[in-house]
């Protein structure tokens, strides 16, 4: 295996941005700083931080949604790479106990030019009975940005009206009725920086527009209530060089359809479940941190909402965090060094990371694997582990 050095690890490391399939990209773009804007067939998705690999791998492209990683020293290697070379200093010693190597979250930004089919991804319990998975896919959105030429006011469909029965969702689905299906959930106009949770079994769906950064576990499960011809084709259309292989009808329409869970309620009831009151954590004259989702809502993931007005102390976690930088600029201050960040800059924090400053003026979103907002293990540890 490559030589790593460990003093590495003390530094937040610079992520390459990526866009990996389905038609979008101008809202990306836009954020990224890339002119002209441009809409592309493959550039809807960015996964951040990933080591996660996307449906749709070939022999050709293996790590299809794995992403890669600059290291302080100028080498480009891939983030699964670097972490197995000193799993301890990435991820700490508790989290390789709970997930091994794997990083227990996935991030995305995800560019809605037409709207997303309607879907949901399933429970952990249900992953582990009907897809031979450990995680599920529980997920949430920050709205960044919405599209002004839309169609019409951006929205998400999210969660099932009252009244909704599983009996009605299949007549709908073996009619190919989408439309029908769509009116089952509740459809909400969005506007940046909300945020909106989407449990396991929720249906949910975003409209033209959307520009968002998701938040999930690390899996790309996904029942969609299409037939699963139809299904492959829009995936082929979405990553033309893709391997995507049907699996056993009975077994398609079975996963799908346990993946839903039918229990409707009012738009009220909706909203207070799935959409984020920011509750803030911390205020200090240098800046301030809200909570954007985290315990109450799941156990799979937490991340906050972290804005710069000076000199602010990240939050040490003890685990390894995903940053997206929302808007502004000033640099990352660890290990007697500073990196520079701007609007769009993705940032993976190794646990050996132990002491950062942020100064400057910006916003960024925070992400947490679930571990990180349940169990602390002691700084000195980690430092322990560096100095052998």
């Amino acid at each position: 295996m490559e030589r790593y050095e460990k003093n590495e690890y003390r530094l937040p490391w610079r992520l390459a941005q990526n866009q990996i399939r389905a038609s979008g990209g101008r809202e990306m773009d836009r954020f990224r700083g890339i002119t002209p804007p441009t809409d592309r067939p493959n550039g809807a998705e960015a996964w951040v931080g990933s080591v996660t690999r996307a449906n749709g791998a070939t022999p050709e492209n293996p790590n299809l949604g794995c992403a890669e990683v600059l290291l302080p020293d100028g080498r480009r290697r891939y983030l699964f790479e670097a972490i197995a070379a000193e799993p301890e200093l990435a991820l700490g010693q508790a989290h390789l106990a709970r997930y091994g190597t794997d990083l227990g979250m996935l991030v995305k930004l995800l560019d809605a030019k037409t709207p997303f089919l309607l879907q949901c991804h399933p429970t952990r319990e249900n992953a582990n009975r009907f897809w031979n998975s450990n995680y599920g896919k529980e997920e949430c959105w920050y709205i960044i940005g919405v599209r002004d030429d839309a169609p019409e006011p951006p929205y998400v469909l999210l969660g099932f009206r009252e009244g909704v029965s599983r009996e009605g969702f299949e007549q709908a689905y073996r009619a190919g009725d989408i439309a029908a299906l769509e009116a089952m959930c509740h459809k909400i106009e969005v506007r940046p920086g909300e945020c909106y949770f989407i449990p396991g079994g929720v249906p949910h769906a975003l409209g033209a527009g959307c520009f968002v950064a998701e938040i999930q576990e690390p899996s790309d499960l996904t029942a969609v209530p299409i037939a699963q011809q139809a299904l492959l084709e829009f995936r082929r259309r979405a990553n033309p060089k893709g391997v995507f292989v049907p699996e056993d009808e009975a077994l398609y329409e079975r996963r799908m359809l346990n993946s839903f869970h039918y229990a409707g309620a009012s738009l009220a009831a909706t909203l207070a479940r799935c959409k984020s009151a920011m509750p803030l954590l911390r205020e200090e004259p240098g800046g301030r941190e809200q909570e954007i989702f985290g315990a109450a809502q799941t156990q799979c993931f937490s991340c906050t909402l972290v804005q710069v007005h000076g000199t602010f102390r990240k939050t040490d976690t003890h685990d390894a965090q995903i940053c997206l930088i929302l808007d502004g600029s000033g640099e990352l201050v660890c290990g007697g060094q500073r990196m520079p960040v701007r609007r769009a800059d993705e940032i993976f924090f190794p646990c050996a990371a132990t002491d950062v400053r942020m100064e400057g003026t910006f916003s960024c979103i925070l992400c947490n694997p679930g571990l990180s907002a349940q169990y602390r293990p002691h700084a000195e540890e980690t430092e322990e582990r560096i100095r052998t």
